[in-house]
């Protein structure tokens, strides 16, 4: 945790308003758009039930990785309401704004700045929820797998593998959306010959003779 965070965090203990609105812009963007992946259109009304949970708690919160601990408090109140919902997240998928993400080799550090935007967020939701979790812990959140890990309940190692796959997956996805979208080539269009009656082309007619006088 940063150190502006971190003294953020005591004074907002101490009841400082000002330092609480801080917290909240720095961390709300992130938790938006990880919540954003796994509630879908309800991310806001989690969002608010996270951060009322996290001003009632604050003050017992005895350090450590304090974006972890509201990322942990978010998760729960989204699993919470999947479990009211029995459902699972569904949105639209528009791949072609992914086009910078590619290659097995991607690391959640490099897909960061793609994967805040909507559409990326929309084709994350798409991925098995381990992936998908892994990822935007990695990638939205900016934990260490160490910390996503302890967030998750898993081991770190399992959290590296989990957002390698996904970003493979994610990478899989786009060059099939590549592979299927029209060429931007336009051909010269050529307009039907007139027919005859019998279904061949008719000769070509005489052009007009001009009147005379």
């Amino acid at each position: 945790m940063t150190g502006e965070l971190s003294e953020a965090v005591a004074a907002a203990q101490a009841g400082d308003e000002e330092a609480f609105r801080f917290l909240y812009r720095s961390l709300q963007p992130g938790l938006l758009r990880y919540l954003t992946a796994l509630v879908g259109a309800d991310a806001e009304d989690v969002a608010s039930e996270a951060w009322l949970q996290i001003s009632r708690d604050l003050p017992g919160f005895a350090g450590g990785e304090f974006r972890a601990w509201t990322v942990t408090i978010a998760r729960n109140r989204a699993m919470d309401h999947l479990r009211r919902q029995r459902r699972r997240p569904s949105l639209p998928v528009p791949v072609q704004a992914l086009s910078e993400l590619a290659g097995d080799a991607d690391t959640a550090e490099r897909a960061g700045e793609t994967i805040g935007t909507e559409s990326a967020l929309a084709l994350i939701a798409t991925l098995p929820q381990r992936e998908a979790e892994a990822v935007l812990l990695r990638a939205v959140i900016g934990l260490d797998a160490e910390t996503a890990g302890r967030v998750l309940g898993r081991r770190a190692g399992a959290v590296r593998t989990a957002a390698h796959r996904g970003l493979r997956r994610l990478a899989a996805l786009l060059e099939r959306s590549d592979v299927h979208q029209p060429s931007n080539r336009t051909e010269q269009a050529t307009p039907p010959r007139p027919r005859t009656g019998r279904g061949r082309a008719a000769p070509n007619a005489p052009k007009a003779e001009p009147a005379d006088g």
